[in-house]
């Protein structure tokens, strides 16, 4: 795991330390599906991929691999699957990957604009951290609930799961053609206290003096944005593809 550690930019250091060093160096992104190549969440292939190839991923790839990371560095992972809440509806079992490190901390590297720091393993109690405030809520059947300002983010269920319990949900969310992974190539990464992001032709920069959004007009712009901002050297642009 050396090599992942260089990947992230940190030597095997704290777990709220390897947390955020990911989170600005692995970006969320789901260009694969755009790119019409097909996601394995094979340990070989994700090391191939977000450690060699320098990529991100979604949460299953990404928390998967960080998980393989703190097992290696000594901690105890439980992977858990959540599903997401969309409107007044929660998504399908396993729509989400997250993980719980040595019984104490609710770990996630892969859900997009979420919680800079690993968080407490407690409900009832409002967590502040530098992209919100999060509580953990008693839900029905054992399952709890994520809040991040008082909005419900996904339910987790308490039994641990293996990595291949997630391989169906995670090829149905790159085919399913109302899966929200498939609506457009989305590329972010936290930078400092904001963000940068790619979302189809847009370049987007957050801070906190703002939001910036500069249009790439060409292709020859969307793919030195993706290689200038995110390292990722991409043979086209990610436009709508069926996966192979």
């Amino acid at each position: 795991m050396d090599l992942y550690l260089e990947r992230i930019g940190r030597p095997a250091t704290t777990l709220p330390e390897l947390h955020r060093a990911h989170l600005e160096t692995v970006p969320f992104e789901n260009l694969d599906i755009h790119l019409g190549e097909p996601i394995s969440l094979h340990p070989d292939a994700l090391h191939d991929k977000i450690v060699r190839r320098r990529r991100g991923g979604f949460c299953y790839e990404l928390n998967g691999m960080f998980a393989l990371l703190l097992e290696d560095l000594g901690h105890t992972v439980e992977r858990l699957a959540a599903r997401v809440f969309g409107g007044e509806r929660l998504g399908p079992p396993y729509d989400h990957l997250a993980l719980l490190v040595d019984g104490a901390f609710l770990v996630d590297v892969g859900f997009g604009e979420h919680a800079t720091y690993p968080l407490e393993w407690v409900t009832g109690i409002a967590q502040k951290d530098p992209g919100g405030v999060f509580t953990l809520v008693e839900a029905a059947d054992g399952d709890v609930d994520l809040l991040k300002d008082g909005v419900p983010q996904y339910r987790l269920e308490r039994r641990p799961r293996a990595l291949d319990d997630f391989a169906a949900t995670c090829w149905y969310q790159q085919t399913w053609p109302e899966s929200h992974f498939r609506k457009g190539p989305v590329c972010s990464r936290l930078d400092g206290s904001g963000r940068i992001s790619i979302s189809g032709r847009k370049l987007i920069t957050t801070s906190g003096e703002g939001r910036r959004v500069v249009p790439l007009a060409t292709d020859e712009e969307v793919l030195a944005a993706y290689r200038e901002q995110f390292g990722i050297a991409l043979p086209r642009v990610p436009e709508l593809s069926e996966v192979r």
